[in-house]
């Protein structure tokens, strides 16, 4: 079968089957005319069949939304023909960098791709470097609608950035005036 028949079959575009076939890791021969012919064996596939999937909204508010969300990405692996590994629904602002059931998730072995609705889902900021290191480990994030997200979500987020650097710098303020106390006492301590 040519590679751009097998690249549509796959679901994935014809330059990722291509780099495949570059990289040796397709069963496949190049004809005199330069197409690339994929043999039909029984050879295993070059993609994962583990997948695991993080759905996340910002507030318990949009719970609902959280169930519908998890729904269209099993809907939407099982089209794909994935084996799901898990499904992980978060509660927690994307600016958040505690949210439990992430940090599991991420060093989970037990899949090889993960697939989030929009990149905001996963994090507000530093897709790219989780995106990096998820290479790095032999993993993928799938990303399956690249569109803008709500307007709400991003509100949320903008009132939790306030509030962390608010508190940060009162926390900064209240330290310097910890340290001072110290240093008075210690002068105070050494006068005596």
């Amino acid at each position: 079968m040519k590679l751009s028949d097998w690249a549509r079959k796959q679901g994935v575009s014809y330059k990722t089957a291509w780099r495949l076939w570059k990289k040796g890791h397709l069963n496949a021969y190049q004809l005199p005319t330069e197409t690339i012919i994929v043999r039909d064996d029984p050879a295993p596939s070059p993609f994962p069949d583990k997948v695991a999937i993080y759905a996340r909204v910002s507030s318990s508010e949009n719970r609902d939304n959280l169930d519908r969300q998890a729904e269209r990405l099993v809907q939407y692996a099982m089209a794909k023909g994935y084996q799901i590994h898990n499904v992980v629904k978060e509660v927690g602002s994307g600016v958040n960098d505690t949210r439990k059931q992430l940090a599991k998730l991420l060093v989970d072995k037990g899949y090889r791709v993960l697939i989030v609705e929009h990149k905001d889902r996963l994090t507000r900021f530093g897709f790219n470097y989780l995106r990096n290191w998820f290479e790095s480990v032999g993993k993928t994030i799938e990303v399956v609608n690249e569109s803008g997200s709500d307007r709400d979500d991003l509100m949320q987020d903008l009132v939790s950035i306030i509030t962390s650097f608010c508190a940060r710098m009162y926390g900064l303020r209240r330290s310097r005036r910890k340290t001072e106390q110290i240093i008075e006492a210690l002068k105070h301590d050494k006068e005596a």
